[in-house]
This record gives structure tokens, C-alpha cells and sequence, in this order.
């Protein structure tokens, strides 16, 4: 039985973060926290969360770096932002923790990225280096024997899973970058109140077009340039993009699923489409990533949709926790 600390628990992702590790046979959460500003602080997780009543009642703490950890913590989950992150996971690193980190803080290797990109100056270039991008179908083996796991972004992911067998392959038109179109609910933009997610005003639009966080990580882990343009949708939770692509001559539909079923026959966490296209409603509250795509005149379209908060998010923790730990890929999560 391995001990578990969340911090970040009260927020959407570290609130089914918690739902997941409270479930699993083969871990124990020892204790939850959110800042000492929270207005959390002090309550039940299921006053916070009322869905889990007498279900999961322990209470939030405050973190510092006092009452974290003392004894027999094996593994942190970081639901924080990408600054506190940054600065908690080197401590938990020398605390003997294997750390999993949803934040940004540690998934981009450039760090003059995270100046331009997230406000601050990335001061642990070694652990940096030393990171794993944790991109659960494709990062199997280094997941498993790294100490700090970095949780892709939800863009990301979903973007990711839908490209990179295409690119391994190399059926993709060097002359022309996939155009991806991608809408997200606005749980991707967290639990803190702000009028700009308030349900009266959120309206389906674009946002950040060339500038959005997740474009560094998406090429970098792609290696190639894409034209990422994100939008917000006045639903709750999930992301679907639709990506448009050339290919190279003579490609067919079943060349595609092919491929597809290639890199992804043995991952229970990818769903393949023949005869439908993904949508938000088939992944809401799923810890799926569903791919399903269109071929016609050397063009193809890409559709891909998850849960921002389970695949994009805490469902892909956990995936990257059991694999660290060798345990079953999908335990606590299916």
C-alpha cells in the first residue's frame, strides 16, 4: 500500500484526483491540501464536493512545507498552479517522493518558455532536464523509472494522441501544418470564480490564437509546427478538436486505421471510431481519449475529444502512477 499526498485537492482536477486515489486498492491518501488562503481550508472534502458524502471525508490542510511530509510518503499528486509547482516539486524530490505534476512547471525543456509563456523564471533547469513528459501511451518506459512525471497539458493530450501515429509513420505532407480547431469547457479554466467563466457570459469563441500556453508543448513533443486555435464553449467539461491535415499521395482510409491500430490496439484508454466521429457527450465524465477521422482528396480531418479534467487530466495522474508503480495501466480508473 503506497501513501499519498494531493495538493491542489479542491480544485475540479485535483477533486477527481482524489475520487480516483481514494479508490485505488493499492494506495492511501494520507492527507489533502490547498493553500492557506483557500477558502476551503478547514472543511470536509465532502462539504467542498458534495457528491462524495460519506464517501470521502477527509479534511483540507493547509500546505506548507512543515506539514507535507514527515514520514512514509511514497507519491505526490501537484493539481497547483504552474508557479507553486514549481517551487514545491524540488522539495518533494528530496523528500524521496515521486512526484506527478499537474502543472506546467516542468513539462517544456526551452525554459525561456515559461517567461514569455507563464510569468515566471524557470529557476531548476536541472530537474527540467531530468522531467518526464507524461504522455501515457507513448511514454511508457521512461515513466517507469522517473521520479518527477510531468502531466501533459488537456489541449495537449487530446492533440497528441490524435497526431503523433501519423507523424511516426510519416504520411503527413511536409508542406502544409495541421490546422487544429479545438473548444474546451470552461473547467479548463478552474474552480476560482471569474466573470470571464461565468455561465451568463461565456459565449463560443476563439482565444489566444498563436499565443495559448499549450502551443510550445504541442510542438515540442511533436516536432513539427501546427496552427493551434482553441476555443471556449459554454459547457462544463471535455475538449474536441478537429484536425485538418494533407497527406501524402495515396493514402487511404485504411492505411489510416492501420496505423491507428498500430500504436493503439493495446491501450485501454484510446477508442477508436469506423463508422461515427467523437463527441464531448461520449467522453464527459470518461477517462477515454476518442479518436475517429475522415478521408477525402489526400485531405484528412482528425476528430478527438476527452474529458479535460479525467484524460486531460487527473485519469492520465493515475495512468502515469499505476505505470510508475507497476500496477494495472487502468486500476481505479475504469
Amino acid at each position: 500500500m503506497l501513501n499519498v499526498l494531493i495538493i491542489g485537492a479542491s480544485g475540479y482536477a485535483g477533486a477527481e484526483l482524489v475520487n480516483y486515489m481514494n479508490r485505488h486498492t493499492f494506495a492511501n491518501v494520507k492527507k489533502i491540501f490547498v493553500s492557506k488562503n483557500s477558502l476551503d481550508l478547514g472543511k470536509l472534502f465532502s462539504e467542498v464536493h458534495q457528491q462524495f458524502k460519506n464517501i470521502i471525508d477527509l479534511r483540507f490542510e493547509a500546505i506548507s512545507n512543515s506539514n507535507c511530509i514527515k514520514k512514509n510518503i511514497d507519491a505526490v499528486f501537484l493539481a497547483t498552479d504552474h508557479s507553486v509547482s514549481h517551487s514545491l516539486v524540488p522539495f518533494f524530490l528530496s523528500s524521496g517522493c515521486i512526484v506527478f505534476d499537474l502543472s506546467a512547471a516542468y513539462r517544456i525543456k526551452k525554459s525561456k518558455v515559461y517567461l514569455s509563456y507563464y510569468g515566471f523564471v524557470h529557476q531548476y533547469k536541472e530537474l527540467l532536464k531530468k522531467s518526464v513528459y507524461g504522455l501515457a501511451e507513448w511514454k511508457e518506459k521512461k515513466i517507469k523509472k522517473a521520479n518527477l512525471i510531468a502531466v501533459p497539458g488537456c489541449y495537449a493530450t487530446c492533440i497528441q494522441l490524435a497526431l503523433k501515429p501519423l507523424i511516426e509513420e510519416d504520411v503527413l505532407c511536409n508542406k502544409n501544418m495541421p490546422i487544429i480547431n479545438a473548444v474546451s469547457g470552461v473547467s479548463g479554466a478552474g474552480r476560482k470564480a471569474n466573470l470571464n467563466n461565468s455561465f451568463c457570459e461565456v459565449s463560443l469563441q476563439p482565444y489566444n490564437i498563436f499565443t495559448h500556453r499549450h502551443n510550445p508543448e504541442i510542438v515540442e513533443q511533436l516536432g513539427i509546427p501546427v496552427i493551434f486555435i482553441p476555443h471556449l464553449g459554454s459547457f462544463s467539461r471535455g475538449i474536441i478538436a478537429t484536425i485538418t491535415c494533407k497527406l501524402k499521395s495515396n493514402i487511404k482510409s485504411i492505411d489510416i486505421y492501420n496505423i491507428f491500430h498500430k500504436f493503439y490496439k493495446n491501450k485501454p484508454l484510446i477508442r477508436m471510431y469506423k463508422k461515427f466521429l467523437p463527441s464531448i457527450r461520449s467522453v464527459e465524465k470518461q477517462p477515454f481519449c476518442d479518436i475517429g477521422f475522415i478521408i477525402k482528396d489526400n485531405y484528412i480531418v482528425i476528430v478527438t475529444a476527452e474529458d479535460n479534467l479525467l484524460k486531460g487530466a487527473a485519469a492520465q495522474a493515475v495512468q502515469c502512477f499505476n505505470i510508475r508503480f507497476g500496477f494495472s495501466e487502468t486500476e481505479s480508473i475504469i
